[in-house]
């Protein structure tokens, strides 16, 4: 039998340490997926998801981690203002998670900021918008500190103002299957698309495409069609009635992951400010233009006409 002393000591000092009640941690990260299969876990392929909750249980070796992302990025896409959370019972502050999780993962992805959020809220489903950032080096040359961050489209000077009004035509409430790639979980394929930019600096074109919700695929498909309609390759009535009438076997132009990057979720409560999401994703600059040819078919009547 066990004394009284031992007794009295294993109720003092309980072999079992009390678990902490459990808190919410939200993080803003950014990361270069080149060498990754996009953001979600796989069976054979490394992702983003992967690396970040193995490293979260590293700090954490009494919880098995489970991140939840704002929004699933594809093989090979950037992100400058990723937002995830995920629930621990870790003491650790969460103000802490930052530069603890930095010490431990690739220098391919970062923490910018971490912070405490109520239980309730959430990463994905208290979103009101997801905002993605394309560039396109629409230069003569090759340039290696473009090549990682940036579609190169040599051929032809593109028609930036064709590709803006086709753009605007899709700003609403739509079904946007014909931009949607196969292998979608999704019930029905309509989102809203809420804002857009199209701005071009010299011999870059960075077109910026905000919704609510995006497709599977959809920011690549728009932009490998705008893409053909600034090489005049593609009518803007061809365009409208491919996604209007909903003919997805007609849109075959995808943009590649590489110039696309994730720059921002939206938040009804602003939790986080743009200084440390929005203007994180930084826009390149050139000192001098060196374009390609107009393409053939390129008119000053046309140009005339989409400025009117």
């Amino acid at each position: 039998m066990l004394s009284a002393q031992v007794l009295m000591h294993m109720k003092i000092y309980p072999s079992t340490p009390k678990k902490l009640p459990a808190k919410r941690i939200a993080l803003i990260i950014q990361y270069d997926g080149s060498q990754y299969s996009g953001w979600q876990r796989q069976p054979n392929n490394l992702t983003i998801q992967e690396v970040l909750e193995d490293s979260i249980n590293k700090l954490d070796r009494l919880n098995d981690a489970k991140t939840v992302a704002a929004g699933r990025t594809d093989a090979g896409v950037h992100a400058s203002g990723q937002v995830i959370h995920f629930d621990t019972n870790c003491p650790m502050p969460a103000t802490r998670w930052a530069p603890a999780l930095n010490g431990r993962l690739p220098s391919s992805i970062r923490v910018i900021k971490s912070m405490e959020t109520p239980k309730n809220w959430h990463a994905c489903f208290s979103a009101i918008y997801r905002r993605y950032r394309y560039t396109i080096y629409n230069g003569c040359h090759p340039n290696l500190f473009l090549e990682k961050w940036s579609w190169h489209k040599y051929q032809y000077r593109l028609d930036e103002k064709l590709m803006y009004k086709a753009l605007k035509g899709l700003i609403g409430h739509h079904d946007f299957s014909a931009f949607q790639r196969s292998g979608s979980s999704r019930n029905n394929a309509f989102t809203t698309i809420q804002d857009f930019q199209i701005e071009r600096n010299g011999d870059l074109i960075q077109i910026e495409i905000q919704a609510s919700g995006f497709l599977y695929g959809m920011v690549r498909l728009i932009v490998g069609q705008l893409v053909a309609l600034g090489e005049h390759k593609l009518k803007l009535e061809i365009f409208q009635d491919r996604w209007q009438k909903l003919k997805r076997e007609e849109i075959k132009e995808a943009a590649p992951a590489k110039g696309l990057c994730f720059i921002k979720a939206g938040y009804k409560d602003n939790l986080f400010s743009d200084a440390i999401s929005y203007a994180n994703c930084p826009k390149f600059l050139l000192s001098s233009n060196d374009s390609p040819p107009l393409p053939p078919n390129f008119s000053k009547k046309t140009n005339n006409r989409l400025n009117s």
